[in-house]
């Protein structure tokens, strides 16, 4: 398995690094509607969680008003009709073009293209002893439990399907989620869900 790894993570550094070259007239083009859409940053920066607990900025293209906080809204959850997001932010998320920056975060080798998804501190704090072992592979762009439901299932079934993938790694596992990815972004399933699936229990 740690062969495999060392593959994947030499994988990731090549291909995120020449998606990056290719895709970077499309960056330039999101980065000026989206400045055109609304004020602010076309970036969205934020800590998340990595690998063995260490924590990293990961980076997206904005989706909501820069300034948000005086609609009262649940900062942690985003409904699917959630004023905070803008014209612009609703077809990058139904998309995923919003996660296109991330392949800084690979290529600095914080993210990989596949693995968990990065979570927020709060939400770590609340692991059990099962929970923590998805912190023992880098976060993803895409992930088993993106594949099998995304935002649509409980936060804690997402935990177990990315405990399931760290425990039986293979970069066949990886091809399998890569293709399944396709079809979920094609289909924009799981973009949004229910409140309480975002609520981590044991």
């Amino acid at each position: 398995m740690r062969f495999q790894i060392i593959v994947k993570n030499i994988l990731d550094f090549i291909f995120s690094l020449l998606f990056l070259i290719i895709l970077l007239p499309i960056f330039v083009i999101i980065a000026i509607v989206i400045k055109l859409d609304s004020k602010g940053s076309a970036f969205f920066i934020q800590e998340r969680v990595g690998k063995d607990g260490k924590l990293f900025k990961v980076y997206k293209f904005r989706t909501m008003y820069q300034n948000n906080k005086q609609m009262k809204i649940d900062e942690y959850y985003t409904e699917e009709n959630d004023p905070r997001i803008t014209r612009i932010g609703r077809f990058l998320r139904k998309t995923s073009l919003d996660e296109l920056p991330q392949l800084i975060n690979i290529i600095k080798g914080e993210m990989s293209f596949i693995g968990p998804r990065p979570t927020l501190k709060y939400q770590v704090d609340q692991y059990n002893e099962f929970q923590m072992q998805r912190l023992k592979m880098r976060p993803g762009v895409t992930g088993w439990a993106q594949v099998n439901g995304r935002n649509s299932i409980p936060w804690s079934e997402r935990i177990k399907y990315d405990v399931y993938y760290v425990n039986n790694y293979s970069l066949f596992f990886d091809l399998k989620i890569l293709l399944k990815t396709v079809k979920v972004v094609l289909s924009h399933d799981g973009i949004y869900g229910e409140k309480e699936n975002f609520v981590i229990k044991d």
